[in-house]
This record gives C-alpha cells, structure tokens and sequence, in this order.
C-alpha cells in the first residue's frame, strides 16, 4: 500500500476523535473499522459523540499513510468478509478532500462507507460521491421545524444534498437512518419522514429509538 503520490495528498491529514476497530453489523456489510472525524456542524440535543467539537478532547492527526498503516492490520478481515473503512464523525465530509485521496491510496478491495448528516455545501459531498461504496445517512426528522429544534441548524443543505446522491443514482446504495426522539418527534412524524423520502426516490430505511440515558452517555 503506498500513499497517495503528489505532495498535496501527502500534506492532508484526518483529523480523527477515535479508530474503533473489528465491528460488525453497526455499520455497512461484513468487518469494519470506523475512523471518527473531527468537527460538526450540528449540535444536536443527544448527541452520541460530542467530543467531535469539544476543543478539550484529544485529536489525532493522521496523515493517507499513517492511517493506512494504522488500519491495514485488519486487511485480511475487511477482504475476506467484504468489509472496510467507515468514515464517520463528527461529520466526515468536513474533510472530504482527505477521504478522496485516501480511496485513491487504499486497496481498491476495501469497502468505504460514510456517516453523514449531509448538513454540508454541496461541493463537499461532490468531492466524493463517486469514492464511496455505501452511504449511511442521519436524516433526524424531514419536518423543518423539528429537525431545527434538535439540530440546531436548517435542513436546508441536508435536503439538497439527498436529492443529489438520487440524481448521481445512490439511493440504492444508502441507508437513511431515521430515529425516533424522545421530546422531539413521534411515530407519526416518521412515517410523514419516509413517505417524502420515498418520493425523493429512497427505499432503504433504518428506523430506530434514541435510548437518552445511553446516547447522553454513549462515547466512541
């Protein structure tokens, strides 16, 4: 494995709250390991990470080779089972120039996927689009006053960029994540979610409960 070749790519670096290795289930098919970015542009009221915008905890900067070399211990699992990287966050796409290059330097065996809240410009989730093998989306609630309410933020580049990834013929390779929230929406909100979702063209839903007392406790 050889690090991207020209001296922009080797100047990039990740910056990273955590490496979680050997999951499987949680994220996209067979062995992964998740490589947690730095940096969101949400607040969202149970947030499972928020030491990706604690100026307090610990970041580790990775440059293509060294986190190549980090994760390629488990090169054997992800080919063997179909498996990968997970960039997920934090949001991920805040360093969508990074995870470019790094598809072009790993294996091309190895799976990518993404975690994203898509609450990014448009020219980030570009950058990209065509790197990633599957998309894993967190999608809140498509009412805009709940998905500001718990956010923190309009859904406005969510939305955008959702229609983007079914105009570049994505849907059939991402899984809209779409909770229920205690305090915030109810069953009835999330079946109004996946009715506009599917008009959007999406077909793959992971619908779920926010457990409050673990996600307020939950870390990487």
């Amino acid at each position: 494995m050889s690090e991207a070749g020209n001296t922009n790519n080797q100047e990039l670096r990740f910056h990273a709250i955590g490496v979680d290795r050997l999951r499987v289930i949680n994220d996209g098919a067979g062995i992964t390991t998740l490589v947690a970015g730095y940096g969101c542009p949400l607040r969202c009221k149970y947030c499972l990470n928020p030491q990706c915008f604690e100026q307090k905890h610990p970041v580790k900067s990775y440059t293509i080779s060294e986190l190549l070399e980090e994760v390629a211990v488990d090169d054997l699992y992800f080919q063997a089972t179909g498996g990968g990287i997970v960039f997920g966050g934090g949001e991920p796409l805040l360093q969508a120039d990074f995870i470019h290059a790094f598809r072009a330097a790993c294996p091309k065996e190895w799976k990518l996927y993404l975690e994203s809240s898509l609450a990014v410009p448009e020219k980030e989730l570009l950058k990209i689009i065509d790197d990633i093998d599957f998309f894993l989306i967190d999608i809140k609630d498509m009412d805009p006053e709940i998905y500001h309410a718990y956010t923190g933020q309009q859904p406005d580049r969510m939305l955008h960029n959702l229609k983007l990834l079914a105009d570049h013929e994505k849907a059939d390779k991402t899984t809209l994540r779409i909770p229920l929230i205690p305090d915030f929406n109810d069953e009835n909100k999330r079946k109004q979610s996946v009715e506009q979702l599917q008009q959007i063209g999406f077909s793959d839903f992971d619908l779920f409960e926010y457990n409050v007392s673990l996600a307020l406790g939950k870390r990487i």
